[in-house]
């Protein structure tokens, strides 16, 4: 596994019980995950210790996208890499991302590539204002990107962006009545399960909750597993890929995809027959993929900056609390609880009660 973090920890907890042994490549030696496994410290752009960890198991897998896929390129001549390098390379750049839904049909925001002032004043005249400027590359949470309304705001926002490896994306600012995502996963025999979509609510480009399933029609879900089996099928993809959407008018606008294990379905370890960890390791070990069926109706909360006090929360019913074992820090994910409930009457009694509970702290 190359990185330790929560990630690395959840697929770890879940692939104990079918018998796998884990070895971790992270910075930190006390990182979420070495709990489960020896940790090869050194940053991830380690080239020797990137094929120390490789000679060390069976199959590499990694559970964030801000690698060196030169490296797991190399790395996959020798020893099976999953999900493809392929896949990493084309999530890691917001511009090949785009372009891969485009040849594959699946709906996207009008977006230009931009890099220099006359590029943006002319990407302005396709996409239109409101508009949202981004870094190619290394976003997430919100970060590397910015909304502008106006002119004098989109110039702002280029003075902050500009120089950013890899270049910037003007994308067309998107209304949406909702946003979702979508888990599948397919595995060594092109077999492809998916999970019901969840719905999203985002804070400040951080997620702060996810539902299921969401309350959409049977033939938006069809759509979103349609468009995810022709990315999966097209890559050749093998383990879970999480697919996150924009709902406008009844229709699906793809947003951006994480070839890995995704905190919109984190849910699914106590809500579904088969959890996405377990499915993941499933997937790219060769195993036969597990339901993906609910147990019921799921609300998931991340806990930003801090934990919360533990004892009211499983006071609720049908709560579970997950503790990332990470340091206190505005505007990270620390840990999340989910809460399962019979029927969606049920759930919206609890969601109140835990809402309220859950912090989220950010930088002002």
């Amino acid at each position: 596994m190359i990185g330790g973090g929560q990630l690395g920890r959840m697929l770890a907890w879940a692939g104990l019980p079918l018998g796998l042994d884990f070895v971790f490549l992270d910075p930190s030696a006390d990182s979420p995950a070495s709990a489960f496994g020896p940790v090869i410290v050194a940053p991830f752009e380690d080239r020797e210790a990137v094929f120390k960890l490789a000679g060390a198991v069976d199959v590499v897998t990694y559970e964030f996208e801000n690698l060196a896929a030169h490296l797991l390129r190399e790395v996959a001549a020798a020893r099976l890499v999953l999900p493809p390098p392929l896949a990493l390379e084309v999530s890691q750049d917001r511009l090949l991302e785009k372009q891969l839904f485009q040849k594959l049909g699946v709906p996207t925001t009008r977006f230009v590539p931009v890099s220099g002032r006359d590029d943006l004043e002319a990407a302005v005249a396709t996409t239109g204002l409101p508009a949202v400027l981004k870094t190619r590359r290394f976003g997430y949470d919100g970060r590397g990107q910015a909304v502008a309304g106006d002119a004098a705001l989109l110039d702002a926002a280029f003075q902050r962006l500009m120089g950013a490896p890899g270049g910037l994306i003007l994308e067309n600012h998107v209304s949406f009545e909702r946003e979702l995502s979508l888990i599948a996963c397919r595995d060594r025999a092109a077999e492809i399960r998916f999970y019901p979509l969840a719905e999203n609510v985002h804070q400040q480009g951080i997620l702060r909750s996810s539902r299921v399933p969401a309350d959409v029609d049977a033939e938006v879900s069809r759509a979103a597993m349609g468009y995810a089996r022709s990315l999966l099928t097209h890559l050749d993809y093998v383990g879970v890929l999480a697919i996150e959407f924009f709902l406008k008018n009844g229709k699906l606008i793809a947003n951006e995809m994480a070839p890995r294990v995704h905190n919109t379905g984190h849910w699914s370890i106590e809500a579904a027959e088969t959890s996405q960890f377990e499915n993941h390791l499933r997937a790219i070990t060769g195993l036969p993929l597990g339901e993906t069926r609910l147990r019921g109706e799921a609300l998931l909360v991340n806990a930003v900056g801090r934990l919360p006090e533990i004892h009211p929360l499983l006071e609720l019913p049908g709560v579970h609390f997950h503790d990332y074992r990470k340091a206190p820090r505005p505007a990270r994910k620390v840990g999340h609880v989910t809460a399962l409930a019979a029927s969606a009457a049920e759930l919206e009694k609890v969601m109140p009660k835990l809402l309220v509970q859950m912090p989220f702290e950010t930088v002002s």
